[in-house]
């Protein structure tokens, strides 16, 4: 008979610490490990759709910019497609494109960001779509169980309007924390998406 595993106590959490860097982004730490460092290559050379930049600060309670927050992005390529074995239009993947990255804030201001193309509208449940959006996942020191979220676009207003999970979010106002500002830097779009932890307009957080 299986002993009973009653007595057993939950395992105590605790923060990613500060070796995170390099033991999962060892390059932007300054340790050369790997041949190629994992992550930064989200979308390939060869990708089709529109080559745009996201990039923001992570801010604490104090109003003041997280400086050692690790953040990994997963996105569908610019016709809505994911490269996972469960999407069912996987074979039709973008050439190179992987879908997934993995970014750090800089020591000294803050600031992340990555280089990417625009995502497309993706399948949602029963039939629905969901509008153009960029999952985002972050941990750093101070952060006991990774903070999951979403980035839209500002300039798919129709499209969010729409959007099943936006929807879910029951304060209007609350919606907009998950929409990044779309501006033309030499020439090239860049969306900014600063990620409020906590304080006035905090930003949305998902339980997944």
């Amino acid at each position: 008979m299986p002993q009973s595993l009653d007595y057993l106590r939950e395992t105590a959490s605790q923060t990613a610490g500060p070796y995170v860097h390099i033991g999962l982004a060892p390059g932007a730490a300054g340790f050369q490990i790997f041949r190629r460092e994992l992550g930064w290559d989200i979308a390939g050379p060869n990708a089709p759709g529109e080559r745009i930049r996201v990039e923001g600060i992570v801010i604490d309670g104090t109003g003041s910019p997280v400086k050692d927050v690790l953040i990994e992005v997963w996105q569908a390529d610019a016709n809505g497609v994911h490269a996972h074995p469960e999407d069912q239009r996987r074979d039709q993947i973008a050439d190179g494109f992987r879908g997934w990255g993995r970014v750090i804030t800089d020591f000294e201001t803050g600031l992340w960001g990555f280089d990417t193309v625009k995502p497309g509208p993706v399948a949602g449940r029963n039939g629905s779509r969901q509008a153009p959006h960029i999952s985002l996942w972050i941990v750093a020191r101070g952060i006991n169980i990774g903070l999951h979220t979403r980035l839209y676009f500002d300039d798919e207003a129709d499209a969010n309007a729409a959007d099943p999970v936006l929807n879910m979010i029951e304060h209007v106002n609350r919606r907009q924390t998950l929409v990044a500002a779309r501006s033309v830097r030499d020439g090239k779009p860049v969306y900014r998406f600063d990620i409020r932890l906590q304080g006035d307009n905090e930003t949305v957080f998902f339980d997944l």
